[in-house]
């Protein structure tokens, strides 16, 4: 290995910040074992062992070379391409070091049967994920299978679903690492799924937790159909519970040798009709559930486990489907039912359907087709992108073709028991995935007051959104919006993965230019004629030293929030400014509607500085060119008039930083988070000073952040002194928009 790299790490040596190394399940399983969460025991190969195989192996350029023909959307091509890459990996020579420290940790491990998971460092994140692209392997004993089982995870990140995922989501195949937890195996008597809200209709007031009896894949894979247990979280009580019939469950044989993992055990008709847990489990794991949100702050998607009586978390991720509600079906069907389950997506689409047995069929569905199938693994996904929705025969609301549906956005009905044997390719069904229904025929409908009908509503007040993905701009720029509160550039340097500097180094500078500029195209094309507010690069030192070359180039910070940040950088770091400079000028010989804003701006002068390079590469303020300053230094508050005299179109404020530098919080903290408030008496009065100082002078004044959109009353406050726009997440342009239209109707703004 490499100076400073490590290849074995104990869950008890990471941390949720850990990511780059050990991956998002890697990070999670540490960071719960530091909470005190009853996690098995274990020890993760890190991603620097990954790549450190990659360049031992020599296998790179081979695996590159079998990539580049790829058409992702070809699903027969990208099947064979991913089965020849992985058997490249597969067949490539460990390192012997590295597997003989595999083996040492495994010993440690009192050689029992473990779990072999794949954690993948840009998986598990709110913005990237979809379920269950890499391989798991369980119930693994011995030294030798235990390498093996470490090696085909390495082969599964070039899955065909992780390659096509990779290529959706803009990430770089040899960017992303691989980290394999290697954990205690739980022999589970019962195992299941938490989501700390209502997975359906994210009724955060709730808590949703589905049981089988033996092995939790039977779960996600959709073999068969769990009991769900809602508990609500304000008093802990149990609302519901539907019991679910299990034919069979799935546990290890004890007998069988190494390498072979489970067997279907048929259930007694007395244990198919039983209820999977007790009263009192689901309530203790209702309870674990609320520590894990809490301490996360978020959400959370949980796997358990139940093994002699004892209750087991073996992962926890945040939940990337929240919604703002599901949207309701007004219209009265009077049309024929086909087929009922378990409401699993929201909302109602028509189509012809396609009957899908299995993964290399998935080349049959078209757009707007609805996809038909017992089940759905990872390798669907592509399919399912195209569908206008999904049925399934079997699984619950945490299944995949569940989760992957509330992601995409488009209506699933799961566990329908008969629809592979009672639809037909190509007859023409209706979807409710609100109520659980397929109808015969195509059926008219309209939606009751849904997100549509929110954001539809007129206000004085500009609803703007906050972006960073190319890729989202299309689809987002198709709702009712003003236009683009804040474009951050982060998302798109971190894509580049080399630090401008390091390219200017290698005479490969336009190249910067040219991808950063094809990213901001992306928005203002999308936006045209309505505004994208870009802001410059904000990296601060930690995150640009993680890109290549950067540690050549940043020193190391102890408060990396602190320091060589913003501003501050445009005026000392000039060549690298330019670069962005030289491409939002590329992109507006085209787009007039691109303005930009500067970020962390502590002193006059600094902005003065800043303004004045702008202006000598050619980017001076006019009828179409604005110039935005963020406000998040308490400096910006005492002196935004004369912030304001050195001559800017707009302010933003970032409600996040400001807070915390006002409060002397660190927004991280757990233990801080109670007070971290937007509406503390301290940063309602530094709020108020700048909106009502920029109104008077005549300047754009706005938000970026979520806080308007989470306390209506903060809302109210901003609209009275008389804010021009508020900048949100997509998922909250509906709601912001009402509270917006309540609070004008409430103070008399026409």
């Amino acid at each position: 290995m490499r100076v400073g790299q490590k290849t074995i790490v104990w869950f008890n040596e990471v941390t949720k910040e850990d990511i780059k190394l050990v991956g998002g399940k890697g990070a999670n399983l540490g960071e719960m074992t530091h909470a005190g969460i009853p996690v098995p025991p274990g020890f993760i190969v890190t991603a620097d062992a990954y790549f450190d195989f990659l360049q031992s192996s020599g296998i790179t350029e081979k695996v590159r070379t079998l990539l580049e023909p790829l058409d992702p959307n070809d699903s027969r091509q990208l099947q064979d391409i991913a089965e020849r890459v992985k058997q490249v990996i597969s067949g490539a020579r460990m390192p012997p070091d590295l597997a003989e420290e595999i083996k040492q940790s495994y010993r440690q491990m009192n050689n029992g049967l473990v779990a072999v998971r794949s954690s993948a460092t840009a998986e598990d994140l709110p913005e990237a994920s979809f379920a269950g692209q890499q391989r798991t392997f369980l119930n693994i004993q011995g030294e030798d299978a235990v390498v093996r089982a470490v090696q085909e995870c390495w082969a599964s990140l070039f899955e065909a679903r992780a390659i096509f995922y990779r290529v959706q989501q803009g990430f770089e195949h040899f960017k992303v690492g691989i980290a394999v937890p290697v954990q205690k195996m739980v022999q589970s008597e019962a195992s299941g799924v938490m989501f700390t809200l209502e997975p359906v209709t994210s009724d955060q007031s709730k808590i949703a937790i589905e049981a089988v009896l033996g092995l939790g894949e039977m779960i996600v894979s959709g073999d068969v159909t769990p009991d769900t247990y809602i508990v609500n979280k304000g008093d802990l009580k149990i609302i519901s519970k539907e019991i679910a019939r299990q034919e069979w469950k799935l546990i290890h044989n004890g007998k069988l040798g190494a390498g072979d993992t489970n067997v279907k055990v048929s259930l007694t008709p007395e244990e198919q009709a039983s209820q999977k847990i007790s009263d009192d489990d689901i309530l203790c794991l209702a309870q674990l559930g609320q520590r894990l949100e809490e301490h996360y702050r978020f959400p959370q998607d949980i796997e358990w486990a139940k093994e002699d009586n004892k209750l087991y978390i073996v992962q926890t991720r945040p939940v990337t489907t929240i919604r703002q509600k599901a949207t309701e079906v007004a219209t009265e069907i009077t049309a024929p039912v086909l087929l009922t389950g378990a409401p699993a997506s929201p909302g109602m689409a028509s189509g012809p359907v396609k009957l899908v047995s299995d993964a290399s069929q998935i080349d049959k569905v078209r757009d707007g087709d609805i996809l038909v199938a017992e089940m759905t693994t990872p390798d669907f996904v592509p399919a399912m992108k195209r569908a206008a929705a999904i049925v399934t025969d079997r699984g619950g609301r945490t299944a995949h073709a569940a989760i992957v549906s509330r992601e995409l956005g488009i209506p699933c009905v799961v566990g329908c028991g008969q629809a592979m044997a009672t639809l037909k390719d190509g007859q023409v069904i209706t979807v409710n995935g609100s109520g659980g229904k397929v109808y015969d025929g195509r059926i008219a409908f309209r939606e009751a007051a849904s997100t549509a009908d929110k954001e539809n509503i007129k206000t004085r007040t500009r609803v703007y959104v906050n972006l960073a993905q190319p890729e989202l701009a299309e689809k987002v720029a198709a709702r009712n919006l003003d236009g683009v509160g804040l474009l951050r550039a982060e998302f798109m340097a971190a894509q580049i993965g080399e630090h401008p500097r390091y390219l200017i180094s290698q005479g490969r500078g336009k190249e910067y230019t040219d991808k950063m500029a094809e990213g901001i195209t992306a928005f203002c094309k999308a936006f045209n004629p309505r505004p994208v507010v870009y802001r410059t690069n904000d990296f601060k030192t930690n995150e640009y030293r993680e890109l290549k070359g950067g540690q050549q180039y940043e020193g190391a910070e102890e408060n990396p929030m602190l320091g060589y940040r913003g501003a501050s950088r445009y005026i000392q770091d000039i060549d690298v400014f330019k670069l962005e400079l030289d491409a939002i000028k590329k992109v507006r010989q085209q787009y007039k509607n691109l303005w930009v804003m500067i970020p962390f701006v502590r002193t006059i002068e600094e902005l003065t500085r800043t303004r004045d390079i702008m202006e000598a590469e050619g980017l001076k303020r006019s009828a179409d060119f604005k110039l935005w300053m963020m406000v998040e230094v308490p400096s910006n508050v005492f002196l935004i008039e004369k912030f304001l005299a050195v001559g800017i179109d707009g302010i933003s404020i970032g409600s996040n930083d400001l807070t915390q530098l006002i409060l002397g919080i660190d927004r991280d903290s757990e233990k801080l988070a109670a007070t971290f408030d937007e509406r503390n008496e301290a940063v309602l009065i530094a709020m108020e000073r700048v909106i009502t100082v920029a109104r008077r002078l005549g300047v754009t004044s706005s938000i970026c952040g979520q806080a308007p959109s989470v306390y209506p009353e903060l809302t109210e406050k901003l609209v009275s002194w008389g804010i021009t726009s508020v900048s949100v997440s997509p998922d909250m342009i509906g709601p912001t928009r009402e509270i917006i239209a309540q609070a004008e109707a409430k103070l008399g703004i026409k």
